[in-house]
């Protein structure tokens, strides 16, 4: 009970301390709701069990109380309930069912079902702008301090001073027995304003399912939306839209496109996803007009197939050169970088890849991006990209660098790729501008990276391709790490015969960040000590040079 209290003490201490600098949302949400549906809502008659009126002898403890019955919370309707709905589900506007009731034609996507009942207020509505505002509320996590839209902004929106991602239709849905649609937004900007987002999505999905088709439905004022994959619940990630990219090495990446796209994975592939799979989405939008408010969105429907019907799993990687700098000298200035996987990542990232395919990424600055496979010894082999040129394939008769639609080059019967040897990677750029650039996440950044889909094997999938495998040294059999994912520690068996052997353990990124010898023990002892939750990767090696390489998870 003491520390409950101490709980509300400290709540109401900082929302006082937050209104004393300007009105927290969540504060004129409650503003909305005295206003518009207290009358059937109140502390003595609080219709369907739900009390928007509050208790406690100030507003600011009324708002509170309302927020904590609210935000969070099941509501009483066993329809909304059985959904998965919240009354208010930070971060979802769709799984919140006092905003679905409010709703009433704003959100085209959103009417109420059989069972959840007539809408409120039961009598008028709220306006436009009172609707959006508990939306946006809701959208960027339902923070119980700040402001996380200017009103003004919206006021001006619906004044009819604004432009929609999509005014007409929002994009269908697929049908339930196909798959299912993500939406992101909507999020608002000033005129000529700019905003990087993203979104931690958690799917509905049961049970293991295979994705085998992304549509993405953007306006052209949209920059590039990316699909991230977090390889655990990212429970540390707040709930709602944020600023922060927020990623370690536990997020992978899924797809990226600059512009609306249709990603068919090839026949008998797919991705690969687990029951209530998390997906991070990033939305990047440009606000080109001068004089309009514009309201972003990005729709994103996902198309799955039957468990059991893929029989490799499609994988994908972002494979960037942050190390550029682009002097604003008008001139051509040319980037490089070699990617090569050493040989002790084998066993975590495979030298032998097949590619189907590669996409290149700058702003706008970019003149040329190219790739080229690399020999055994570093030379350049085949060019097998070349962002100028229709589809990215080289030697087209009329180059032309189109920043913002640079191509994405598919390998219909896939590439082989060897990443022992390397890949090289050139862009070219033309900085007329009035500074210096670099690596950013901006507009008025730069950027090179390139966006690689392929699978580690293609059996099954009627090519005329083999893989190649990596044998383990029969010096190793009988290894054994456990508990593999480790919370504080794990231990790695060794064979009794192997003697003495250097212990290596590396990020993603190829940092060694322990090492050490087990001095004839019959084991090694991996301690924790700093690192944070994310998939790392460690060595074995022998007096002998002989090596094995394994991943470790840290939970």
């Amino acid at each position: 009970m003491k520390f409950k209290f101490q709980l509300l003490i400290s709540c109401l201490f900082l929302y006082h301390s937050m209104l004393a600098q300007d009105q927290a949302t969540s504060l004129r949400v409650y503003e909305i709701f005295q206003s518009k549906c207290v009358s059937c809502h109140s502390n003595e008659n609080p219709r369907a069990g739900l009390d928007l009126e509050g208790n406690g002898t100030t507003t600011i403890e009324k708002a509170l109380d309302v927020y904590n019955k609210i935000v969070g919370v099941n509501p009483k309707n066993t329809t909304a309930k059985a959904k998965g709905y919240q009354y208010i589900r930070p971060g979802r506007v769709d799984k919140s069912f006092l905003f679905k009731k409010i709703n009433q034609g704003l959100d085209q996507s959103m009417s109420l079902e059989e069972g959840e009942e007539s809408p409120m207020p039961i009598s008028g509505s709220l306006t436009n702008v009172e609707k959006e505002l508990v939306r946006q509320w809701i959208v960027w996590g339902a923070p119980l301090e700040g402001t996380v839209v200017e009103e003004q902004i919206l006021e001006d929106y619906y004044a009819g001073k604004g432009k929609a991602s999509f005014p007409a239709e929002i994009p269908d849905a697929p049908d339930p027995s196909e798959g299912f649609q993500l939406k992101m937004g909507p999020f608002f900007m000033n005129p000529s304003g700019e905003q990087e987002l993203f979104l931690k999505y958690q799917l509905d999905n049961e049970s293991d399912i295979e994705v085998n088709r992304i549509e993405v439905d953007m306006s052209n004022f949209s920059h590039h939306f990316i699909i991230y994959d977090y390889g655990t619940p990212a429970e540390a990630v707040p709930e709602g839209l944020r600023y922060n990219q927020n990623h370690t090495n536990d997020v992978n990446f899924v797809a990226s496109v600059a512009e609306p796209s249709d990603i068919r994975l090839p026949e008998k592939t797919a991705y690969f996803w687990g029951p209530k799979h998390v997906l991070d989405l990033n939305s990047h939008y440009i606000n080109y007009s001068t004089d309009q408010i514009y309201q972003s969105e990005v729709y994103i429907n996902v198309y799955t197939q039957a468990t059991g019907t893929a029989v490799q799993e499609m994988r994908s990687n972002l494979l960037p050169n942050t190390n550029i700098n682009i002097p604003n000298t008008g001139d051509i200035i040319t980037q490089s970088s070699t990617l090569r996987i050493p040989a002790f990542l084998e066993s975590i990232i495979p030298q032998q890849i097949f590619a189907w395919n590669i996409g290149a990424h700058t702003h706008k600055y970019g003149a040329g991006y190219k790739i080229w496979t690399l020999k055994e010894d570093g030379e350049k082999e085949n060019l097998i990209y070349d962002g100028s040129c229709p589809g990215g394939v080289p030697d087209c008769i009329v180059p032309f660098f189109d920043y913002q639609h640079i191509p994405i080059r598919t390998f219909d019967e896939f590439l082989p790729l060897n990443l022992g040897n390397g890949i090289f990677h050139e862009a070219k750029y033309i900085n007329d501008g009035p500074e210096p650039v670099a690596w950013g996440p901006t507009s008025k950044d730069e950027m090179m990276l390139f966006a690689i889909f392929y699978v580690t094997d293609t059996t099954g999938l009627n090519l005329n391709l083999t893989t190649a495998t990596k044998e383990v040294d029969p010096i190793f059999n009988g290894v054994k790490i456990f508990p593999n994912p480790m919370t504080d520690y794990a231990t790695i068996l060794l064979p009794t015969d192997l003697g003495k052997v250097t212990f290596t353990l590396r990020d993603v990124m190829g940092r060694v960040l322990q090492t050490s010898t087990n001095n004839n023990n019959p084991y090694i002892r991996v301690e924790r000590n700093n690192l944070p939750k994310g998939i790392y990767l460690f060595t074995l090696e022998d007096e002998l040079g002989r090596m094995y390489s394994d991943k470790l998870l840290v939970h």
